[in-house]
Order: C-alpha cells, then sequence, then structure tokens
C-alpha cells in the first residue's frame, strides 16, 4: 500500500515538508510506503472549466504536474495535502493545482482515505483545513481523523518542531491512516464498495 503525499508549499523542504514528515513517519512505521511530491514554484494554471478532462479524463493544460498527480493518486491507497497559510486561507496555487486534479476526475478516487494538514504563522488554520477537505467530501473519500484540527504552527521548520501538540496530532493523523488502510484491505473481497447510483444533476436556471 501506497500514500500520496502532496507538499503544497512553494518551498520543497520548509514547514509544510515537515509536517508531511511527521505523518509519513508513522504512516511508514505500520509498513505502508508514502510518496512525498512537491508541486513546484512554477505558475499553476486554474481551471477554465473547459470540459476536457471529461473525455480524457486528464486536464487540457500540460505544462505543469496535474495530470502527474491524477496518475499517481489513482495508483494511490490513501492521500494527504500539506498546505500553508498566507492569507487566512489555503495557498492559492494549491487550490488551482486541486481544482484542476480533482475536476471530472473523482471517480478515480473514490474510497480512497484522505486528509488535509496546514501550517501556518498564528490563524486562518480552520478555514484552510474546511476548504480542503471539501475536494475529499465530494469525492466519496473517507476523511481521516485525528485528536485536533490537523495544523501546525511556525514560520520555519524549526519553530514547527517546537510545536509539540501539532507534531502529536500529525502522528495521529499517520497513525489513523495506516488503521484505515488496513481496515479497508482487509474488507477486499469481503464486503464490497458501496454500489453508485447514476448522478442526477439539477440546475436551478433553465
Amino acid at each position: 500500500m501506497r500514500v500520496l503525499m502532496l507538499n503544497g508549499s512553494p518551498n520543497e523542504k520548509g514547514c509544510t515538508y515537515t509536517s508531511l514528515s511527521e505523518v509519513a513517519g508513522e504512516i511508514e512505521q505500520q509498513g505502508i510506503e508514502t510518496q512525498i511530491f512537491h508541486i513546484g514554484k512554477k505558475a499553476i494554471r486554474d481551471c477554465i472549466g473547459c470540459g476536457h478532462c471529461f473525455e480524457s479524463g486528464y486536464c487540457v493544460f500540460k505544462d505543469d504536474d496535474v495530470n502527474t498527480c491524477v496518475d499517481l493518486l489513482a495508483q494511490a491507497d490513501g492521500f494527504v495535502v500539506g498546505c500553508p497559510v498566507y492569507y487566512a486561507g489555503p495557498a492559492a496555487s494549491l487550490c488551482a493545482f486541486l481544482d484542476r486534479m480533482f475536476f471530472g476526475k473523482a471517480q478515480k478516487y473514490a474510497y480512497k482515505p484522505a486528509a488535509a494538514i496546514v501550517n501556518l504563522r498564528r490563524g486562518g488554520a480552520s478555514a484552510s483545513f474546511d476548504r480542503l477537505n471539501k475536494y475529499f467530501t465530494i469525492s466519496n473519500m473517507p476523511v481521516v481523523p485525528s485528536q485536533y484540527w490537523n495544523a501546525t504552527h511556525g514560520m520555519t521548520p524549526d519553530e514547527v518542531r517546537q510545536d509539540l501538540e501539532g507534531l502529536q496530532v500529525m502522528r495521529t493523523l499517520g497513525r489513523n491512516m495506516a488503521w484505515l488502510l488496513k481496515c479497508i484491505d482487509a474488507a477486499k473481497g469481503t464486503v464490497p464498495y458501496p454500489e453508485q447510483e447514476e448522478r442526477q444533476r439539477t440546475n436551478f436556471i433553465r
């Protein structure tokens, strides 16, 4: 089993990476592989609603790593998104990345356990956490819990390491992710995935 961990910070080995690594350490202790993927610093296009992905299964734009992550998550068993908080919300580049990664492709990720973690100096954790979880709850992805909100605090990796409660929350999240993945794996062949109905879409303007 493998968990894809998306580092949504422009800084490859910064605070968000430090928090993701704490989660990854616990998952790996349970015998499950992790892969941290960094979205990088280059510009990321936003979704333009063209609908190309409904036909191809991939985003029409190919000048960043969105389509790479579409495949990585489709092949993974679980997903963790890590995000910095700059202006009381999740980083805009990551939201653009996730919009295109999920729109028209969510059926590939159904029933894969997922979680979001955020790092910040002081405020905006709950709003960011809520925003990121919406990608999972609209995609039939079980949201993995922890013992408190999945947030760490600090302006540098060294400061994050001083947030003992935050790091404990990360470790608890990692153990819970591993536990849920093992439960799902143990149920294979005996407990089928829920049957999905044909999608009904109601437009309010006709």
